[in-house]
């Protein structure tokens, strides 16, 4: 049998404290606002209609249609809406499934960490194993281990950009870097979340839609949760070259087979009524009062390029563990952070730990108080 982490996610802990000592949540990564107005009562008006039986399994057609205008209209690519786009049940499913439809027994899958919770369980449970590669103390992928890791195993790579926890982005260097390597190694996939790509602040987000060299190589995984600030509708798309997206439909039909209708519904008239492009200085504004807030504090603010995250240093703070620190921030501060060595294959302790932004300026300005006096 493979054999699974055996740890509660650290998401979960944090929350549960989070709720235990009534603290203010800036750990989990879900907003606290307002879902759009405009988007609620167009799924109020959907959930009236007669939509509510089983959509063709990519996804409603009108939803496809859309999606594939928008990776346009943002990346310059044209994909075929019936055979390049899936709709999914999140984009931790559609991770999952990518996983279990394209890596082997016996293969090898590269992580960068520190790297999101999801990513190692689907590669044990095909009998692969995950290759955790350390990023450079900046956040930005290290190539030369990268580059020492690659072998006749390497199946896949998973990049993670704009990054969770750190808010870095990659830039035009590291996507060179990247396509020198499938050169050496063809037969490697590439499996990109890219589910805060609406969320970057001074520079621009590089997608592999971008690069004609990984378009055919790779696996994008996008988010309307993340996007839209609808965390709880699970709703997410992969966007794979049609030989890639066959293989992932093998294993869709058979796990959820087919998305919430109204949620599709919903999403795909909605996209007429949102501009994409103005999410970005949305949450650019609240990644810049609380770092303002936070100014003053000891916490050191590392680089914040996109995501709603902001990584800080607490080294000059304290000594303590990463895990015991936000710990503390809890119970005597009322504040709930993530600590980042759970990021990390070997819980490396770096002393630094993320704060979500996505919240209403009431929260941020009630937390940064909390916590800037430390």
């Amino acid at each position: 049998m493979a054999k699974l982490p055996q740890q509660t996610s650290i998401f979960s802990i944090m929350t549960q404290m989070a709720n235990q000592y009534n603290a203010i949540n800036l750990a989990q990564g879900f907003p606290n606002f307002p879902v759009d107005t405009v988007l609620k009562n167009i799924a109020s008006k959907w959930i009236h209609e007669e939509i509510h039986q089983y959509l063709p399994m990519s996804g409603y057609p009108p939803l496809l249609e859309k999606i594939s205008q928008l990776t346009f209209e943002s990346y310059t690519r044209k994909v075929n809406p019936a055979t390049q786009i899936l709709i999914t049940a999140g984009a931790t499913q559609g991770i999952f499934t990518a996983i279990q439809a394209l890596v082997y027994q016996g293969e090898e899958v590269i992580i960068l960490d520190p790297s999101y919770d999801c990513y190692e369980t689907p590669i044990l449970l095909r009998y692969a194993k995950p290759i955790r590669i350390p990023m450079k103390d900046d956040f930005m992928p290290n190539w030369v281990a990268i580059s020492e890791s690659m072998n006749a195993k390497t199946r896949m790579i998973i990049i993670n950009n704009p990054h969770n926890p750190s808010g870095r982005i990659w830039t035009e260097f590291d996507y060179i870097q990247l396509e020198n390597l499938l050169e050496l190694y063809p037969n490697v996939l590439v499996l990109a979340d890219e589910v805060y790509e609406s969320i970057t602040f001074e520079n621009p987000h590089i997608s592999v839609h971008h690069r004609p060299k990984l378009c055919d190589k790779s696996i994008s995984v996008s988010s309307f949760g993340k996007s839209f600030h609808i965390t709880g509708w699970k709703i997410g798309y992969l966007i794979a070259s049609e030989s890639l997206m066959d293989e992932i439909k093998k294993v869709h039909q058979y796990l959820v087979f087919s998305v919430n209708s109204v949620a599709q519904y919903a999403i795909c008239e909605y996209l007429d009524h949102v501009k994409m492009k103005e999410l970005s200085h949305f949450y650019q504004q609240k990644r810049d009062l609380f770092r303002q807030l936070l100014q003053p504090s000891r916490f050191e603010l590392l680089p914040c390029d996109g995501s709603y995250f902001q990584t800080v240093s607490y080294a000059a703070i304290s000594k303590e563990s990463d895990l015991d620190f936000t710990k503390r921030l809890v119970k005597d501060f009322g504040v709930a952070a993530i600590p980042l060595s759970p990021f990390y294959g070997d819980s490396k302790d770096s002393k630094c730990i993320r704060f979500c932004f996505a919240k209403d300026e009431a929260t941020l300005v009630e937390a940064t108080k909390r916590i800037s006096g430390l």
